[in-house]
């Protein structure tokens, strides 16, 4: 099993090995998140890479996901349930993030914020929350549901509000980012 996928797979519980793979794959999050991770690995025209790129386009129609291959996601990625995720293929997202259902991570077209969101370690995004535009999240940050975030935002903080406000806190992600592989 690639390095990848045993972090995403200990994000669920600490499960670990064969008996946890298939223990994980009953989970919606985990099971996009293999196949997306080897749709990405495999061949785009190889036998293996189409019966992945059709059971990832599958599950991201039954669970509502829209998160393509090429998309930069660190080890570690946590979706916790289903429902609407949308995130720009030119997105940049760290290790050990949590997303939440409803999120949207995407591109900004036109202004000064013209681009898509780099993202850092240890974020966890909150229902419904909006990222958006060429902006940094730092390490250690919380997006709190319904958030609508279009600047940069610096290391252990707090999110929250419509329009966002942004609260310095150590540890902002304690108790809500767990089960993290150390190798």
């Amino acid at each position: 099993m690639q390095p990848i996928i045993k972090a995403d797979l200990y994000r669920h519980g600490g499960l670990s090995g064969f008996s946890g793979l298939l223990k994980g794959l009953r989970k919606p999050g985990f099971r996009y998140m293999y196949l997306l991770r080897k749709t990405a690995a495999s061949g785009k025209f190889s036998p293996s890479g189409l019966f992945f790129r059709l059971m990832k386009r599958r599950y991201g129609y039954k669970y509502g996901f829209q998160i393509l291959p090429k998309t930069s996601i660190g080890e570690g990625f946590y979706i916790g349930h289903f429902g609407t995720i949308i995130i720009n293929e030119n997105a940049v997202i760290g290790k050990n993030c949590n997303i939440s259902p409803g999120v949207t991570i995407g591109e900004t077209n036109r202004g000064s914020k013209k681009g898509v969101p780099v993202i850092g370690d240890k974020v966890w995004m909150g229902t419904n929350c909006v990222i958006v535009g060429n902006i940094k999240i730092g390490t250690n940050v919380l997006i709190a549901p319904n958030a609508f975030v279009n600047f940069d935002v610096p290391d252990n903080s707090l999110v929250i509000g419509n329009p966002a406000e942004v609260f310095p806190k150590e540890n902002a992600t304690e108790g809500y980012i767990e089960n993290i592989r150390n190798e």
